[in-house]
């Protein structure tokens, strides 16, 4: 009798299952991270824009807005600049579309004494 070489059906089953498994173990994982990485991005952004309202005030003797600036756009926050005063200015990031799902880290907040909020939120 002739034994037939290959993989049977049971066999390939039990790859795919296992498959299924380790992608179902890591895709969250990897979910975190891009939420993480553009959390860390939007941080970025706002201290960058922390360093042009620095800028433009030792030029002008007062804080600028968003647009005064130049503008932000992306594809993941929505930036704005608030309580704008002649001494003081708080930044914000808002998340939007797929980054909403970033628990406890929606809106990052930055204000002209480096106020950080929420503080677990920000990479020291």
């Amino acid at each position: 009798m002739k034994r037939m070489l290959g993989v049977t059906l049971l066999e390939l089953m039990i790859v795919i299952a296992i498959l299924a498994i380790l992608a179902g173990i890591a895709y969250p994982s990897y979910q975190r991270y891009v939420l993480e990485a553009n959390r860390t991005n939007a941080q970025g952004e706002l201290a960058k824009l922390q360093l042009a309202q620095e800028t433009y005030r030792v030029k002008n003797n007062s804080f600028a807005t968003l647009a005064q600036l130049g503008g932000l756009t992306s594809d993941h926050y929505t930036y704005s600049i608030s309580n704008i005063t002649a001494s003081s200015y708080t930044l914000q990031a808002v998340a939007k579309g797929s980054q909403s799902n970033d628990t406890g880290c929606t809106t990052l907040t930055l204000d002209h004494n480096d106020n950080k909020t929420p503080a677990s939120c920000w990479k020291n």
